[in-house]
Order: C-alpha cells, then sequence, then structure tokens
C-alpha cells in the first residue's frame, strides 16, 4: 500500500456512537462501518467541541474550539478571516471539497466590509466555509407560516427529485421525509407519530443514496490530490426511512432509556428547564421512544449499507489504496436518555461520537483493526489532514493535534489531559424560559478519563460526573462535599483552557521565538547608561557622529 494521496472525510449528523455494531450496540448491526473500523483506528473517546450542528462543525473545519472562531449556534456565521480545513489543506498541496451539509452560515457583512464578492473564487470559498462546493446540501427544507427555513436547503436534491417525476412544490418534504396513508394524504415526517411509516419514496432515491451516488460522481473525475468532505444529512430527523429500513426494527429492539428517578427530581435550574423542553418531554414519553428509535435505527442501517456500496466501489476503482477514509459524526442524540431529547445537553449520548480513520499506508499496518481510548476531540481532524499530506500543520493556528503518531502506533495517547464542549443557548427559547441574560446563556464541558465537569454561568452550581464508577452519569456529585477537590481540580484545567492564547493566529511560535533577538540589531537601545556598556556591534551606528549646533533652528 502506498501513502494516501487523498482523504475520503464522512460525516454523519447526529449519528450516535453507541448505535454501530463496532461500538457496541446488540441489534444494530453495521458490518461496512465494521469492516472498516477492522482495516483501521477506532476511537472511543472523541468529543466533539459544541453540542449543536453548527458550531461543532465550525469547530471540526477549522480546527479551533467554538470560543475561537465565535460561530456558537446555529445561524451564527463564521467571521471573515477564519482559516479552516480547506485553506490549509490547498496551502499543503490539496485540494478540498464538499459534498452534501455544512450548516455553515456565510459572514455576508465581513465579506462586504472587506469587498469580497461572493461569485468570486475567494469569496466563495470563504462564503462555503473554505470548501469548493460539488453539491452542498444542508438537507432541510421545512415550511412554516413565516416561509423557508432555509430557501437553498435541499436545492439540488429537490430538483433532482422533480425531475425524475416526484411531483410536488417540495418533494424532499411530501416524499423523502414524510409517508402516505391509504387515502393518498401525506403523513408529515415532523410528527413523531409517523416515524413508524415508511417514507413515500423509492429507497434509491432517498437522501442517503442519492448523497452517495453524488460523492462517487466527484470523485470518478479527480486525479488528485483530493479531500471529499461527504457530509450526509441522516440519521438527523425528521425520523423517517423508506421501505425495507422501515419495517426492519420494532419496539423489542429499543433498548431501555439511560435515565433515573433522581435526574427527573433534579433541582438543578439549568438542567431541569432542558428536561421540561417540549422536545425533552417527548422523548421522556415510551411510545415516543418506540415509534422513534426503530425509524432512527432504519436510518442508520441504510447508511452502513450505502457504506457498503462506496467501499466496494472504491475498492474496484482501486481508491482503497491510496485513499484515507474518516468516519464520523456532528454530534449524537439522546433519544430519551437523561429524560432529553435532541442533543444540546453535556452527557456522552450527546458528546462523544464515533471516529474511525483507516489510513492506507504502511506505517498504519501495526494499528490496524485497533482501538485507542485516548481524549480525542474533533478540532484533532484538521491537523491530522494536513499532516497526512507530509506537511505541518500550522500550530498557532490549529488547536487540536494531529493524530498520525496514534495512526502509525507512535503513540498511545494524545498529548492532552482534558477536553472540552461548549454551548451557548442565547439564542434558544430555553434562555428565555431561565431568563438568562446573552452573557449568562452559555455553559462548558471539562473532561478527562475520571471526571466530568458542566460549568454554568449565570451563578448556577456545577454538576459533576465520576466517569469510572459512574460511566451512565446518573448520579451528579456537583453538590458534594467530598468532592470539593475533584470540583476544584476539574475548575483549575477549564481555567488552563480559558487562558489559552488563541486568537494569536498571524504569527507562528517559530516567529514568535525569532522576534526574541531580531530588534537587536535594529538600533532599539533599551536601559544602557553607557555607550560602553552595549556591544560596539549593536550601537556602532551611534558613535563618532558629528552634527551642527541647531538648537536655535535653521539660519535663514
Amino acid at each position: 500500500m502506498a501513502k494516501p494521496k487523498n482523504i475520503l472525510f464522512i460525516m454523519f449528523d447526529q449519528l450516535r456512537c453507541d448505535y454501530l455494531s463496532c461500538y457496541g450496540h446488540p441489534h444494530l448491526k453495521t458490518p461496512h462501518i465494521d469492516r472498516l473500523a477492522a482495516k483501521g483506528v477506532r476511537f472511543t473517546r472523541c468529543y466533539i467541541q459544541s453540542p449543536v450542528c453548527g458550531s461543532s462543525r465550525m469547530s471540526t473545519y477549522t480546527g479551533r474550539y467554538v470560543h475561537s472562531h465565535g460561530a456558537s449556534w446555529n445561524g451564527i456565521p463564521l467571521k471573515v478571516g477564519e482559516v479552516t480545513m480547506g485553506d490549509h489543506l490547498r496551502k499543503a498541496g490539496m485540494d478540498c471539497f464538499l459534498v452534501g451539509k455544512t450548516h455553515m452560515r456565510a459572514d455576508a457583512e465581513g465579506m462586504a466590509r472587506l469587498g469580497l464578492a461572493p461569485d468570486s473564487l475567494i469569496g466563495a470559498r470563504v462564503a462555503e466555509c473554505g470548501f469548493d462546493v460539488f453539491e452542498r446540501d444542508d438537507g432541510m427544507l421545512p415550511e412554516g407560516p413565516d416561509g423557508y427555513y432555509d430557501p437553498d436547503g435541499a436545492k439540488a436534491y429537490n430538483a433532482w427529485l422533480k425531475a425524475k417525476g416526484y411531483e410536488s412544490d417540495n418533494p424532499w418534504h411530501d416524499f423523502a421525509n414524510s409517508g402516505l396513508d391509504e387515502a393518498g394524504n401525506v403523513l408529515s415526517g415532523w410528527f413523531l407519530k409517523n416515524a413508524t411509516s415508511a417514507a413515500n419514496i423509492a429507497e434509491p432515491d432517498s437522501e442517503t443514496p442519492y448523497l452517495t451516488g453524488r460523492a462517487m460522481e466527484f470523485i470518478a473525475r479527480q486525479d488528485g490530490p483530493w479531500c471529499c468532505h461527504l457530509s450526509y444529512i441522516k440519521p438527523h430527523w425528521p425520523y423517517i426511512v423508506p421501505d425495507p429500513y422501515a419495517s426492519m426494527f420494532g419496539p423489542e429492539h429499543v433498548l431501555p432509556p439511560v435515565r433515573s428517578n433522581s435526574e427527573r427530581e433534579t433541582t438543578h435550574p439549568v438542567f431541569r428547564a432542558f428536561m421540561e423542553s417540549q422536545v425533552g418531554e417527548a422523548f421522556s414519553r415510551q411510545d415516543v421512544r418506540e415509534a422513534v428509535v426503530p425509524a432512527y435505527m432504519g436510518l442508520i442501517k441504510q447508511a452502513d449499507d450505502q457504506m457498503g456500496r462506496l467501499f466496494k466501489w472504491l475498492e474496484q476503482t482501486g481508491r482503497m489504496e491510496d485513499t484515507m477514509i474518516v468516519l464520523t459524526s456532528d454530534h449524537g442524540d439522546f433519544l430519551g436518555d437523561h429524560w432529553l431529547g435532541e442533543k444540546t445537553f453535556f452527557h456522552d449520548a450527546s458528546t462523544v461520537v464515533p471516529l474511525i480513520i483507516y489510513d492506507p499506508s504502511a506505517e498504519a499496518d501495526s494499528t490496524r483493526g485497533s482501538v485507542c481510548d485516548a481524549l480525542v476531540e474533533c478540532i484533532d481532524l484538521a491537523p491530522t489532514f494536513v499532516e497526512a499530506t507530509g506537511t505541518a500543520p500550522d500550530r498557532h493556528i490549529l488547536e487540536g493535534e494531529s493524530l498520525m503518531p496514534i495512526l502509525h502506533g507512535k503513540s498511545a495517547e494524545t498529548l492532552r489531559d482534558y477536553v472540552i464542549c461548549e454551548y451557548d443557548y442565547s439564542a434558544s427559547p430555553l434562555a428565555d424560559k431561565l431568563g438568562a441574560s446573552v452573557r449568562d446563556a452559555t455553559m462548558f464541558m471539562v473532561a478527562d478519563k475520571q471526571w466530568k465537569l458542566m460549568h454554568f454561568e449565570g451563578g448556577h452550581r456545577p454538576m459533576l460526573f465520576d466517569l469510572v464508577n459512574d460511566p451512565d452519569e446518573l448520579n451528579d456529585l456537583g453538590e458534594s462535599k467530598d468532592h470539593a477537590d475533584v470540583i476544584a481540580k476539574m475548575y483549575d484545567k477549564l481555567f488552563v483552557w480559558a487562558r489559552r492564547p488563541s486568537q494569536r493566529t498571524t504569527r507562528s511560535e517559530a516567529q514568535l521565538i525569532e522576534m526574541r533577538t531580531m530588534s537587536r540589531g535594529r538600533g532599539i537601545v533599551l536601559g544602557v547608561y553607557d555607550e560602553n556598556d552595549a556591544p560596539l556591534d549593536l550601537t556602532v551606528r551611534y558613535r563618532g557622529r558629528t552634527a551642527p549646533n541647531m538648537k536655535g533652528g535653521p539660519k535663514t
């Protein structure tokens, strides 16, 4: 096998790692993803940097924490000037293309201020998170009384469906994400009860097979070196899937929720508000879980079958031998665990995601099929990709660390002793419910291999979990006086992280070290009382000089 010439970066949306069989699910078998894990390294402690689509992805694409890049929630633009994965890879000689979702919102005001036209090459890249776009499909075209959530959502996909004969003003909703009753009524996938219905679409025409086909079209046209970000929309809601996947799983396959009555009785106001949200209350009901979870499992089974289709094609075309393959997710899904739905809290169901990396090079032979429990963050992917090209990552910009030493068996751990996740819910209705100011509607997670601390602004107490003795995170120790020292230790880690020089991105460490001595030969002499106290060679321009007396000014 040769060194990887290309990178296929696969990201699913809202995929829990424990819903893959290689991560231990007892009923849902994912043999194709499992086979990729058998060829590479499977990471068990890969943490996202924010439990919401947009900000999590912006961290992955920039290799920087949310506090650094500033795109802290869905719809908040990534500011002009942030260097992205595509920028780093193009600098290293590799093209970087998108097929699928980014959830990126362009900084239109910043672009206008700098005169960056959206239809220029640099303007297009800035507006598309640094990617050159083969097809962007954020996969969301819901419509309410105020219009579409995203008028450009599923744009090419909808046009493709219409051309195939799916007649509707919104085939994404009416066919790909809804069922149909015997009278021909659309059973919208937005209503959780309809998750038991099969989507009213031929399975090959649904979203996951569609994006797989588009990725294959892209790869077939490339000579390389290239990075293709294949970013799937599913198994993100709406929770509905076409046959045969709609009937593969039933209530008997729904695992009991990981939760306790003591959680429900918590006095923590922020945690309680999340549990009492509409989605939290819905997923606290067993009938909702029995409707939704089988559909979610069907979406994952379909995704795995599409991985089988894709990997077989890569093998037939020889691409498996020169392409690094990375498979992950942007966050998980609570599915009723901890009395929560969605992903916007810090338990592992949301913050730990699958990460499988296959490196075709001989240097990776010693780690094939291995499992790594190092503390990994999604910001590690960008520097890993850069190093895979043979180029040193820009460490003054990229806050993650390359995983290549682990992939090549040179290390079993990362250099960090904690991971960070952030959530800014200031634009969420929950902030209004809590009466939280924009400043206070933020929360932070710091975790190591034993402890997880959740910090909440606004004067609230922390939450603390012992991940060794309470891996399900059911016993909150945030008020335990016996754990005051542990809480202080975890706050020290959070404080160390908060003090990092994250905005010093215009000079590298090597340049800063060089600058320590650069000014010595440029005439600045500080703290020298007598010229003989300074080296002659540094002050030669100030010695032996003569000048006329001009104290009275020039003579006219």
